[in-house]
């Protein structure tokens, strides 16, 4: 087989690469190890993707935005932030971003089917699904990637899309640092005996994160951050003894919590790649940056990416170029790393400040959240951030979701 563009990958950032690059007359394939049925038709992940202004227009410039259902949609309006006992928030109102919101709340898989059926409708793409991709090398005609099925697929440029822990990345010789934060993090739809008013809060106790995100009607997805074995207990107790445990973590703030749905577990792991581009390669999504999921950056940022990609592909078939040339690659790199590296630093800060328990970090941040709460300019950059245009990541970043 031959192909223009070889997308291994075909999560929400592989999908929607491909969906960019429309209109290009590239030949695209796309390989994804999953079923097609469970790519059609994703389950429920219980990831609430907290989607920037910058991201929703992205995803209605290559068509995905159009196909998710308003329905699914809530919306982001207000922001709150707890510490320790303390019974009065720093708030971010959806007037500091100059917006009716700070963003849209939007489920994961809602993403992926909407992203689905955008490529499934695409001329000159191609998916092949239940296959895995076991060797990369260079050819003489770009890349040559091994099957798991016993074929192989010449590629003029290959895109890892494969997950933060990605098997090509690494095959291609790229190392990566990787952060084990030494927690999991469960996530839960519960109803609500009050309502949330669509605002979303971040509370940091002294042994959990806690975030409450909102969702239509009064039910809203529980966020909880704990050490590996306190997690892993509290997503297999009971139903009735974790609507008590939950609704006491939350300390009755909107009234008794009650269970809908599963509870999911995901450990918390940040991945810095050592780069993003080789030879006739680049990295995407999750695989270019593992961001630490408490910021919700990484879908968005996931989305960064992919618009300087394809932007940097379009300008060089404009100018009569390959699309696959290592200066188009390393061009993409470079601006990738100047939009993500901010980030990645700045919330591994936040991150390890919000999570230290002994006194003097205590004092830290409570002073930082009652100062912050009294500044108007930095409220206002807290908010340009959430929606997209930017500021200082502080600690209201962390009420943006769940999803990567």
């Amino acid at each position: 087989m031959k192909c223009d563009v070889a997308i291994v990958g075909a999560g929400p950032a592989g999908l929607c690469l491909a969906r960019a690059l429309d209109g290009m007359g590239l030949d695209i394939r796309l390989f994804d190890a999953s079923p097609q049925e469970s790519l059609a038709c994703p389950a429920e992940d219980g990831r609430e993707i907290a989607l920037t202004h910058a991201s929703q227009a992205v995803l209605e410039r290559i068509g995905v935005w159009q196909r998710l259902d308003p329905e699914s949609l809530s919306e982001l309006r207000d922001a709150a932030v707890f510490d320790g006992e303390s019974a009065r928030p720093m708030r971010i109102t959806h007037a500091d971003g100059g917006h009716e919101r700070l963003g849209t709340l939007v489920s994961n898989h809602h993403i992926r089917r909407a992203a689905w059926e955008a490529v499934a409708d695409q001329k000159g793409v191609e998916v092949d699904t239940g296959v895995t991709v076991d060797t990369t090398e260079l050819s003489a005609a770009g890349r040559r990637l091994g099957l798991s099925d016993g074929r192989s697929v010449e590629a003029g440029l290959v895109i890892a899309a494969d997950s933060r822990f990605s098997g090509l990345r690494r095959a291609a010789g790229i190392g990566a640092r990787m952060r084990d934060f030494g927690r999991s993090m469960l996530l839960a739809r519960v109803a609500l005996e009050q309502d949330h008013e669509h605002v979303a809060w971040e509370w940091f106790g002294y042994d959990r994160t806690l975030a409450l995100l909102p969702l239509n009607g009064r039910r809203a997805s529980a966020v909880i951050t704990l050490p590996h074995e306190q997690a892993r207990r509290l997503s297999q107790v009971d139903e009735a003894d974790f609507n008590r445990e939950v609704t006491g973590m939350y300390r009755d703030r909107l009234g008794a919590m009650r269970l809908e749905g599963q509870r999911h577990l995901y450990p918390l792991v940040g991945v810095w790649p050592d780069r993003l581009v080789a030879e006739r390669l680049a990295a995407v999504g999750d695989a270019a940056v593992g961001m630490h999921p408490v910021t919700a950056h990484g879908f968005n940022l996931g989305l960064t990416g992919i618009d300087i990609l394809s932007g940097e592909m379009q300008r060089a078939a404009g100018r009569g170029q390959p699309v696959s040339q290592l200066a188009v690659l390393k061009a993409y790199q470079r601006r990738h790393r100047l939009a993500s590296l901010p980030l990645y630093l700045a919330t591994a800060s936040v991150v390890g400040l919000y999570t230290d328990d002994r006194l003097p970090a205590r004092i830290l941040r409570r002073s930082a959240l009652r100062v912050a709460n009294r500044v108007a300019p930095f409220r206002q950059a807290v908010a340009r951030q959430l929606t997209g245009k930017g500021g200082f990541p502080g600690p209201l970043a962390l009420v943006r979701g769940s999803g990567q």
